[in-house]
């Protein structure tokens, strides 16, 4: 998706993370809401992301190995992002 590969450029050299593994997309028939990279929840291995750029959203799954470093670099990093 267009503008993801900045995203992921930036979270996969974070040495707490070990991998990311993308889920599923859904299209929107309309290009509304917030666009951007958001954390959504913790799950056993890591987190939650969403990407959405007003047409589609992308589901992100990170595997990290201390989850509050991820949060605090990704509050950091992508602030505007959600």
């Amino acid at each position: 998706m267009e503008g993801l590969e900045d995203y992921l450029r930036v979270i996969s050299g974070w040495e707490c993370v070990d991998g990311i593994i993308p889920g599923m997309i859904v299209r929107q028939n309309r290009g509304r809401g917030s666009k951007g990279l958001f954390l959504k929840y913790a799950t056993a291995s890591g987190y939650k992301l969403l990407y959405k750029n007003g047409t589609s959203v992308q589901e992100l799954f990170v595997v990290c190995k201390d989850r509050q470093a991820f949060e605090r670099l990704f509050k950091e990093s992508f602030s505007d992002a959600g």
